[in-house]
């Protein structure tokens, strides 16, 4: 059983932990319990982000795949380092420019030597990024993925937590009615009963999950506390 209390005063939301803290003209006489069962649901991706740019070879716009490798290439004193993409297409390659007439002197060695080396995790690290993405002038695509974690009952209340390593454009919409079977109205009804809740606030039928969210469904809305003053 989890004890809570909550309760607006002055746009302060106060929990049973703050009631040593409360002025003594303040006398709580109930308070309100449930139980919630915690969850967590992790987005893990089974491919890299693909972009989406046009190709001069196909005559339209392309998705491009990331190959896993570095260009480096010296100019004079300076480097020029790109991650490559390859056309899924026509293996047209396109460079996503990691650093101009950069100076080697500025890049640590083991970095340096991770480019040169097409290190896996660096090469993840920046193909999953999109701002970096996004910043050489391509539009993102949506990978593949999983979704793991355990199911359960649309009558239970869950607080649910839905996680993913990389900052992630993925609908929680399409998140949470595949892996709970369910259709684009039922889901829309979920959200007009006031059964599935954000604890952030977002607008659930279009947000994105980024790096994670809070969800609650069914939140059992019990007697609210009495505050009382006394004078």
């Amino acid at each position: 059983m989890m004890l809570r209390f909550e309760r607006r005063l002055k746009g302060t939301i106060l929990l049973k932990k703050h009631y040593d803290y409360l002025p003594r003209v303040f006398r709580i006489t109930e308070w309100k319990t449930y139980d919630m069962k915690k969850m967590v649901w992790e987005v893990q991706y089974l491919s890299l982000l693909p972009v989406l740019k046009y190709c001069k070879k196909c005559g339209k716009k392309s998705a491009f795949i990331c190959s896993g490798q570095f260009r480096v290439n010296a100019q004079r004193r300076c480097l020029d380092i790109w991650l490559i993409y390859k056309c899924l297409s026509c293996d047209t390659t396109w460079n996503a420019t990691i650093y101009s007439r950069v100076s080697p002197q500025l890049l640590p060695a083991n970095l340096l030597d991770d480019f040169h080396k097409n290190d896996k995790e660096l090469v993840e690290q920046y193909a999953m990024n999109s701002d970096f993405l996004c910043g050489n002038g391509v539009e993102v695509g949506l990978p593949s993925y999983s979704v793991i974690g355990d199911n359960f009952n649309l009558d239970e209340t869950v607080e649910l937590e839905i996680k993913c390593k990389y900052s992630c454009s993925i609908k929680v919409s399409s998140i949470v009615r595949e892996k709970l079977d369910l259709s684009q109205k039922e889901y829309l009804q979920l959200i007009l009963d006031g059964r599935i809740k954000s604890i952030s606030d977002q607008n659930l039928k279009n947000c994105r999950l980024k790096k994670g969210i809070i969800l609650v469904f069914n939140e059992k809305c019990s007697k609210e506390p009495d505050v009382k003053t006394q004078s």
